[in-house]
């Protein structure tokens, strides 16, 4: 076989990872599998093994929806540890070479393989992973499959992979070597710039279209339909003025107005019954987009997931542009495989969905989502580039500059962006990644801008400025601030935790998730319609909280400075907060897209803006008081006290309760403000906070939703110190009865189906067998590999011989010493847990094998180190509950 058919016989496999496949694809696949398997089990996190016969691996042709056992030949010539070809293969090779001035109809296969490559990076993911196969023999690590659904990447492999790559190109020699190696390192720079331009496009069009739904809920413009509010009357907002009865505009129409009901009673329950529809028709619809788009969740594409004797056991749907999506996100990023959820499907119905969600005026936000928008965009664009479409490792770095793209075009804070990318999102980040993530977070920020969707010159609509500085007096406000936002950051998360794990998973709403959000948005706009505040949309509620009070701007009697007015205000406040609050419970992690952000930031606005009323109040009444006298200006009524800081300090410290999230934090509210005259009252706060929080209960929110959601998820920032990790041993941990293959046995390959088969009842989807020379460790493969290496055995029996280590093997198929990592990490059986701990976090690996001087003990997986670490802080969390 020549080099090029061989290349496009290894390349020719389908390419989806994080790509969403039809219900069409789904349904056929489980068809053809159903016709294969007596008694099939699609088992979550486990395999199996089938048998297939000669003729039907020889006759059917792989496509998108084959399983790693039927998936097209891998043979190689030029390896010695690489199966042979098939003799039709080695005909169909030699027969067809290219000819002078004769055309062969083979010919086409050959011209259009590079084409067949680039398309089939957008396709299923089966079959080689690694290019370069001789290389990373020589590296001793053996050769890789693409990664299985639900399961855990191989940082060192990956790592190991990135610099052979990157030897070979150094290796070349003069100009050209200089050329190619400098188009290599400036891939990286193209694409974060590609990321942060389509990250902000697709922000301002989702700013653009919310703006305009939330406004269609109280009426249309006369001028045109497509236009919102503030541009049908930009005539009155330019001006910088409000649009309230004194300035009313003529252009915009409510729905009593449109069909012409005068009197005054009618008018006004007309306009909330279209308030109540306008919104529901938003949240009903983001809600049937997302559930008939979601995908199958699909542990193991391998046929392995069957097993005899056993019941099938339904297929789960996954709403993966449901929710937030930063926990998944943090997940990913640290080496767990989810397919789809970063996928072009979900990329497109997670933005269209929030747009309409955050129409409908429910008590959630976008920025969380624009996180996993960015990291979708981050995940497509990378397949661009060869170096990140067969490097998952890398690929995660490109994903953490894509999350600091995110938070960048939510708060106009590109140095926020890269910091919370740092502290609360990624799990590797070096420094490399800290430039390029700077690099698309300004790309991002800078192009947000020049769209300028809200026609106001500003990225977000909250975005305000202080121009006056605080007294000393106020510091003892601001501790105020950060205990409450703490108490009610900690009781957010504790109310939301509970909700969804008592009420929402254990009775009939897991099963009618639409229903449960039209009677959420219904309870929500019946709820809001009612206050002036709470009928606002959220961001433009928290401008308004947060902005300084001047002549022309009132902002809907917040700055009202009469007895009245203040009570109000105060009072309206205190309604929209508890409704805000209570709304927020049963909102965050309904099946459409809501993030966390902007709930919390309202939530803390309205207590500090109350706070802030109340010291104004306080100064303007007793304006002698000495703490007063001696700093505030007499001459100007209400001047002394400026209640947005009140507002913006408070958000930032109920911010903090929830996401528990400091430097970054700080740094966002900064970029916000514009100034540097309040951040040590926004420190302060947001540590005050931080503290009172991990009081009551010691995750936030995103670390919750991963224990919830039993996601493999080992933080690295966790410290275990309790008195079971101190006296545990790696003998209490590792697993001492999996099975092993050792070499000097008659290892057939229906002995190796049978392991397979045994390993999949483990429920270890990525686990693997040691293998061993007489118990002395000299190797290690896994399941998917030795899965694959079965399935190029072609023309066998299950009686035939298999080898794993170098021998004078006539079928060279037979022969899997290059898919064996011939040099595996192992510890010794005495080491304490904390040596165990530190190789996990700071290596990323997958397995660890335990020896006693060199003998084989015993393998301990990530999946089950983290369901001890469960184990032995279960009980905290139960408290914490």
């Amino acid at each position: 076989m020549t080099d090029r058919s061989r290349r496009k016989s290894i390349n020719g496999h389908g390419d989806e990872q994080n790509e969403p496949i039809s219900n069409t694809n789904l349904s056929n696949l489980e068809n053809r599998r159903d016709n294969n398997y007596s008694n099939p089990l699609p088992a979550v996190r486990s395999r199996s093994f089938s048998e297939h016969s000669k003729d039907s691996i020889n006759v059917q042709e792989p496509n998108e929806t084959t399983s790693l056992l039927e998936g097209a030949r891998e043979p190689s010539s030029h390896y010695s540890h690489f199966p042979s070809a098939r003799e039709d293969d080695n005909a169909f090779s030699s027969s067809s070479r290219f000819r002078r001035h004769t055309w062969n109809p083979r010919q086409l296969k050959h011209l259009t393989a590079a084409f067949t490559e680039q398309i089939g990076r957008y396709k299923r993911r089966s079959g080689a992973y690694d290019e370069d196969k001789q290389a990373m023999l020589n590296e001793g690590g053996g050769i890789r499959v693409w990664y299985d659904d639900y399961t855990t990447i191989d940082w060192i492999h990956d790592y190991v992979k990135e610099r052979v790559r990157i030897r070979k190109l150094h290796s070349i020699k003069g100009i050209r070597g200089w050329i190619v190696t400098s188009y290599d390192g400036l891939q990286g720079w193209v694409l974060v710039f590609l990321i942060g331009i389509v990250t902000a496009c697709f922000a301002a069009g989702v700013d653009i279209a919310a703006e305009w739904g939330s406004d269609l809920k109280d009426g249309y413009c006369t001028e045109s339909l497509r236009l919102n509010r503030n541009f049908c009357c930009a005539n009155i907002t330019n001006n910088g003025l409000d649009l309230n009865d004194d300035n009313k505009c003529d252009k915009w129409n409510s729905w009593s107005q449109a069909i012409r009901i005068h009197d005054e009673s009618d008018a006004k329950l007309f306009d909330f019954f279209a308030y109540v529809v306008v919104a529901l028709l938003f949240a009903t619809g983001s809600a049937l987009l997302v559930k008939y788009n979601s995908l199958y969740a699909r542990p193991s594409s391998k046929s392995s997931a069957r097993i005899e004797n056993i019941e099938p056991k339904r297929k789960e749907l996954k709403p993966y542009a449901a929710g937030s999506g930063i926990p998944e996100v943090k997940t990913i990023l640290s080496g767990f495989v989810i397919r789809g959820f970063l996928g072009i499907r979900t990329l497109w119905i997670k933005a269209i969905s929030l747009a309409m969600v955050v129409s409908a005026g429910m008590t959630l936000g976008k920025e969380g989502p624009f996180v996993h928008i960015a990291c979708c965009i981050g995940n497509v664009l990378s397949r661009l580039f060869h170096k990140y479409n067969k490097n998952e490792g890398k690929r995660r770095e490109i994903l953490s500059a894509s999350a600091a793209a995110g938070v960048s075009v939510a708060f106009a804070a590109p140095i926020g962006g890269v910091l919370f990318s740092l502290e609360e999102v990624s799990y590797y980040f070096p420094s490399k990644t800290l430039c390029r993530s700077f690099f698309c977070a300004i790309v991002a920020a800078v192009s947000l801008k020049l769209i300028d969707p809200f026609n106001t010159g500003k990225i977000v609509m909250f975005q305000v400025s202080y121009n006056k500085d605080w007294h000393v007096f106020e510091i003892v406000n601001f501790l105020i601030l950060g205990v409450l936002g703490g108490l009610f950051g900690a009781s957010l998360c504790k109310l939301i935790l509970l909700y969804t794990k008592y009420i929402r998973n254990r009775t009939w709403l897991k099963q009618w998730p639409v229903v449960e959000v039209m009677m959420v948005v219904v309870i929500t706009a019946a709820v809001n319609f009612g206050n002036k505040y709470t009928r606002m949309s959220n961001t433009e509620l928290i401008f308004g909280l947060f902005s300084e009070c001047t002549n022309e701007k009132e902002h809907d009697g917040l700055c009202d400075n009469s007895f009245n007015g203040m009570f109000e205000a105060f009072y309206l406040l205190g309604l929209a907060l508890i409704s805000k609050f209570l709304t927020c419970v049963i909102t965050f992690g309904i099946r459409v897209p809501a993030g966390i952000f902007i709930p919390a930031l309202l939530v803390g606005a309205c207590f500090g803006r109350m706070l802030g009323i109340v010291m104004q109040y306080l100064t303007m009444t007793y304006p002698d008081f000495p703490i007063y006298s001696t700093v505030c200006n007499q001459n100007i009524n209400g001047d002394c006290v400026i209640p947005g800081v009140y507002a913006m300090v408070g958000a930032a410290a109920s911010l903090a309760g929830v996401t528990r999230s400091t430097v970054s934090l700080t740094v966002i509210m900064f970029e916000l403000t514009g100034t540097l005259t309040y951040v040590l009252p926004i420190m302060t706060a947001i540590m005050i906070s931080k503290w009172v929080a991990d009081g009551i209960i010691k995750h936030g929110i995103y670390d919750l939703l991963i224990d919830l959601g039993g996601h493999p998820y080992l933080d690295s920032k966790t410290e275990y110190d309790g008195a079971n990790t101190t006296f545990t041993t790696t003998l209490d941990l590792c697993q001492r009865d999996l099975e092993v293959i050792d070499v000097n046995d008659l290892n057939t390959i229906g002995e190796l189906k049978n392991k397979l088969k045994k390993l999949s009842t483990s429920g270890y989807s990525d686990a693997g067998f040691p293998i061993v020379d007489n118990k002395i460790l000299v190797g290690y493969i896994a399941s998917t590999e030795l899965e694959h290496a079965l399935s190029l055995a072609h023309g066998s029996d299950n009686l035939t011989r298999c080898y794993f280590k170098d021998e004078n093997v006539i079928d060279k198929s037979a022969n899997f010493t290059a898919y064996v990592n011939q040099a595996p990490l192992t510890i010794s059986k005495n080491a304490s847990l904390e040596i165990v701990l530190e190789l996990f976090k700071k290596l990323g690996l997958r397995y660890v094998i335990v020896v006693d001087r060199g003998q084989y003990v015993g393998v301990i997986n990530k999946k089950r180190l983290l369901i001890y670490l469960r184990q032995i802080t279960g009980k905290d969390m139960n408290n914490t509950l």
